[in-house]
C-alpha cells in the first residue's frame, strides 16, 4: 500500500510540475481534471461543462484526463494543486465510496478539496435477465431469499457504485446475492444478456436498449423519485423497500483551502452554467438530471455518503482488489 501510494503521488507531482509556474498568471486557462480515461460518463460531462464554463468565466476550461488508481491519480492532483481555484475535478459517486474501501488515501477526502457544485445525477436501474420469474422489486426479493448465495449479481468492479448499490440492497432486503465483478458496465451485458449472470444495477444508457429490446427486464430504480428518462420504472421505494437508495451523482471540486470567495464564483458560474437550455439537454442525453445547488449543499451530500458507505463496506466485508 506504501509503494502504490508513492507512485500515486509521483504521477500527481509529475502533473503538477508544469502548470506550477503559470498558477497565478492573469488569464490563465483553468483546468478540469477528470480522473479517468476519455469516453466514459464522467468524461462527456466534463467536456460539456467546460466548454459552457469557458464562456461564463471568461476563461478557457482545459480537459485533461488522468486516469488510474480507481480515480486517486487524478483527484491527488487537484488536492495538491495550488489552491487558487484554477485546478477543478469533475468525479463521481466513487469519490465517497474510496475513504471506505482504502485504509489510506494521498488525500483527506474532506479536507483537501472544496466541493463546487453538483453537476447532475441519476439512479441506478435493477435489471435482470428475461428468465428471472419477478417483474416487481418486491417479487425479485422473494425470489432471492429462496436462493440464499446462489443469484449472482454482476457489477462494473469490486467497489465502484454498481456493486456497492447490489450491496446496500442485500442490506436492506436482508438477500444474498453473490457479487460478480466485471471491468466496466460495457462488459457486464454479454454475461447479463446470455443468463451466465442473473441481476445488474446498471446505468440508465448502460440498459435502456437492451431493455427496449427484450433482451433484459427491468424491475426498479434506486432513486427516491422516478427517473424523467424512464419514467415508466416504478422505485424500489414503491415496493415497499427501503434503506437502499443509491444516486449515482457527478459534481465539480476544486483544491481545499481555495478562497471562500473565488469558490463561489466557480460555483455561480456552476449553476449558470446548469440553467441554460442548451446545456442541460446535452447533460440529460447522458441519462443524467442536472442539479442546481450549492457549494455547501454538495459537500453536506459528499459527508453523508462518506459515512454511508463506510458503513455498508463494513457490514458486507469488501476489501479493494
Amino acid at each position: 500500500m506504501r509503494m502504490w501510494h508513492a507512485i500515486v503521488a509521483a504521477v500527481a507531482l509529475a502533473g503538477l510540475a508544469a502548470p506550477l509556474c503559470a498558477q497565478n498568471q492573469p488569464g490563465r486557462s483553468i483546468r478540469l481534471v477528470v480522473p479517468q480515461a476519455p469516453g466514459g460518463t464522467n468524461d462527456t460531462l466534463g467536456r460539456i461543462v467546460a466548454d459552457r464554463l469557458a464562456e461564463r468565466l471568461g476563461q478557457q476550461v482545459v480537459v485533461d484526463n488522468r486516469a488510474g488508481g480507481n480515480s486517486q491519480i487524478g483527484s491527488t492532483i487537484v488536492a495538491r494543486a495550488v489552491p487558487d481555484g484554477r485546478t477543478l475535478l469533475i468525479t463521481g459517486a466513487g469519490h465517497a465510496i474510496n475513504p471506505a474501501l482504502q485504509s489510506s488515501l494521498p488525500y483527506e477526502t474532506e479536507r483537501d478539496f472544496a466541493p463546487v457544485g453538483l453537476v447532475g445525477g441519476g439512479p441506478y436501474w435493477l435489471v435482470v435477465h428475461p428468465s428471472v420469474p419477478a417483474k416487481t422489486a418486491r417479487e425479485f426479493v422473494a425470489w432471492v431469499r429462496s436462493r440464499p448465495g446462489q443469484v449472482n449479481c454482476a457489477s462494473a468492479g469490486v467497489g465502484n457504485p454498481t456493486h456497492l448499490a447490489a450491496e446496500l440492497f442485500n442490506m436492506a432486503t436482508g438477500t444474498d446475492m453473490r457479487h460478480i465483478p466485471y471491468k466496466g458496465g460495457a462488459a457486464v451485458l454479454p454475461d447479463l444478456i446470455g443468463g451466465r449472470v442473473s441481476a445488474f444495477f446498471s446505468s440508465i444508457t448502460t440498459a435502456q436498449a437492451h431493455v427496449q429490446a427484450g433482451r433484459l427486464k427491468s424491475i426498479a430504480v434506486t432513486t427516491a423519485r422516478r427517473s424523467p428518462f424512464i419514467p415508466d420504472v416504478p422505485t424500489l421505494g414503491e415496493s415497499g423497500i427501503t434503506g437502499a437508495e443509491v444516486d449515482g451523482w457527478y459534481g465539480i471540486l476544486t483544491t481545499g483551502n481555495t478562497p471562500r470567495a473565488t469558490v463561489t464564483r466557480l460555483s455561480t458560474g456552476l449553476r449558470q452554467v446548469l440553467s441554460d437550455s442548451a446545456t442541460r439537454e446535452a447533460i440529460e442525453r447522458q441519462g443524467i438530471t442536472p442539479a442546481l445547488n450549492t457549494a455547501e449543499e454538495f459537500a453536506a451530500l459528499i459527508h453523508n455518503d462518506i459515512a454511508k458507505w463506510k458503513k455498508v463496506v463494513s457490514a458486507a466485508g469488501i476489501k479493494p482488489e
